[in-house]
């Protein structure tokens, strides 16, 4: 038997609810991951007391309270659950130390990067984006229909739970939209792409629910595009395993009084209807918006320690 190889050493910055979760997710779950710090701000934060029971070595002092551990040289990956904002500021103050940056916010300084399309393509970049939790929802279903024929306009509608949506979430609403249609087009290869965001105050809170739009042209296989969507599920539910298709996917011609025939000049319309449950490691079920971005964020990293 091989000798197990020395696990990759990272850090997280963040200690709300994604830093938390993924925190979690990488102590009970990974084999090549060690977490060596969780940075926060708050020191009353739940995450940095639970980080602390969990024998995990803490900072409130943020990137600052990072850079100053004795061990920092031997961390190779950092985890940014924090904000767009605060991102910015983090990779600039991180950069002259050759870190690899896993960004859980939308600031896209990096490329995006959803794990079952694009990971191998960036596994050398400095600073790796994690879109949002619409877009790992969502762009690998307009990337799948892609593979198929080309989509003019894609447009995706992300509902989430009222609860699951904290500080962090609601800061980043307008962000969201921008970097998942923005993603919808890069990665997953929309002529044009278009995303919205509901917050639903519903109660008892409702699990994700992600809607996908993308229009073809009238002669697109109808089969090979139903084939290919729910092979791209199974993908992504490798890792995300709540994820899955709410019913079976419509594709329709769009009439000439359709509102997306002046959008995108007739054809067919292929929808998707999804559904995404947590895995409650930290945060509850019903916050599958959360739980899919720790997923994809530690799929990411698994990766970048075993290259």
């Amino acid at each position: 038997m091989s000798p197990a190889l020395p696990r990759t050493k990272v850090a997280i910055i963040g200690s709300g609810n994604i830093g938390t979760d993924l925190m979690i997710k990488m102590l009970r779950t990974s084999g090549v991951l060690t977490v060596a710090a969780l940075a926060g701000i708050d020191p009353a934060s739940d995450g940095l007391a639970r980080a602390r029971r969990l024998g995990v070595p803490t900072t409130h002092d943020g990137v600052g309270g990072l850079l100053a551990r004795p061990d920092f040289d031997a961390i190779d990956i950092i985890l940014d659950a924090t904000s767009a904002a605060a991102h910015q500021h983090h990779a600039t103050v991180l950069e002259p130390y050759g870190k690899q940056l896993i960004d859980l916010t939308p600031a896209a300084v990096g490329p995006f990067v959803v794990p079952p399309v694009n990971l191998d393509e960036h596994l050398r970049a400095p600073d790796l984006n994690m879109v949002t939790c619409g877009g790992q929802a969502t762009v690998p279903i307009v990337a799948a229909v892609s593979r198929i024929t080309p989509v003019r306009y894609a447009e995706i509608i992300a509902s989430i739970s009222s609860r699951s949506a904290g500080p962090g979430t609601r800061a980043n609403i307008d962000e969201f939209t921008e970097t998942t249609a923005r993603a919808l087009e890069v990665v997953g290869g929309a002529a044009r792409g278009k995303a919205v965001i509901i917050l639903n105050p519903a109660d008892p809170p409702p699990l994700m629910r992600d809607t996908v739009h993308c229009v073809v042209g009238a002669g697109a296989d109808g089969a090979a595009l139903t084939e290919a969507i729910g092979a791209m599920v199974a993908e992504v539910a490798a890792y995300v395993p709540g994820y899955r298709l709410k019913q079976p996917v419509q594709i329709r011609p769009i009439g000439p009084g359709d509102p997306l025939a002046a959008l995108a000049g007739g054809g067919q319309l292929v929808s998707t209807f999804l559904e995404v449950e947590g895995a409650a490691h930290y945060l509850p079920a019903y916050a599958g918006n959360l739980d899919i971005m720790t997923s994809a964020a530690l799929r990411v990293a698994e990766r970048l320690a075993t290259r």
